[in-house]
């Protein structure tokens, strides 16, 4: 018998399966795409058995950001995983002031058309890092893409693609320098004025991608040029 267990309903469902189970069902929580509890509904449901003695056990299944460190090229001595970065641009920035000193690779999730902005906030927050960006994976469109967090948003930034992705970001060093939001405003700036773009037209993209308001941008611009 399958029964739904997902975001919306966990906290009934985990009460209805333990009644299950304490009545000597047997219960096993599947996903249909990487490992339960991982970014996934199941955490509630284990410390659930596990209070009233039920024995919980685990069968891993893939788990997309373990199998994109394999490959990334970073450390994997330590790694801290954050799971989904805030949609939210303020949000997303704290969060990652939080984890700018952990002494480990960071894994992240990563929604593709976030992607852009959100290398963008990593690059100016924790400095030009290595880094590498997987989607896809062990999928039949897997792809990586490795370099700097500097290369990787000029990459990404105008971008469009589809996909689960894997954002792994190298831990502090203390060479690390922080990126200039200024000057990375205006290369990304010159780059896209390269593509042809109309000048207010470009201003105006560059401020949507660093996630500022077009005045602010041609502040900054301004500034440069003086």
């Amino acid at each position: 018998k399958l029964v739904s267990y997902h975001d919306h309903n966990e906290a009934e469902r985990a009460d209805e399966l333990i009644a299950g189970l304490e009545q000597g069902s047997s219960v096993a929580l599947v996903s249909d795409a990487g490992t339960p509890g991982i970014s996934d509904p199941g955490y509630r449901l284990v410390q659930r058995a596990i209070e009233v003695g039920v024995v919980a056990v685990s069968i891993p299944g893939a788990v997309a950001f373990v199998a994109a460190l394999i490959v990334s090229g970073l450390p994997t001595d330590a790694v801290f995983f954050g799971g989904f970065l805030p949609s939210k641009k303020a949000e997303r920035r704290n969060r990652l002031r939080e984890v700018s000193e952990i002494p480990a690779t960071l894994a992240f999730y990563e929604s593709p058309r976030r992607m852009g902005g959100t290398l963008g906030d990593c690059l100016e927050i924790l400095g030009d890092r290595p880094a590498a960006v997987g989607r896809e994976i062990t999928k039949l469109h897997e792809e990586f893409s490795r370099g700097t967090l500097s290369q990787l948003h000029s990459k990404f930034s105008s971008a469009t693609f589809k996909g689960e992705t894997v954002l792994l970001i190298d831990r502090v060093r203390e060479v690390t320098q922080k990126a200039d939001p200024a000057s990375s405003l205006i290369g990304r700036l010159a780059a896209i004025e390269a593509e042809g773009i109309d000048p207010k037209a470009a201003l105006k993209r560059v401020a949507r991608e660093f996630g500022i308001s077009k005045s602010e941008a041609y502040r900054i611009v301004q500034s440069d040029r003086k």
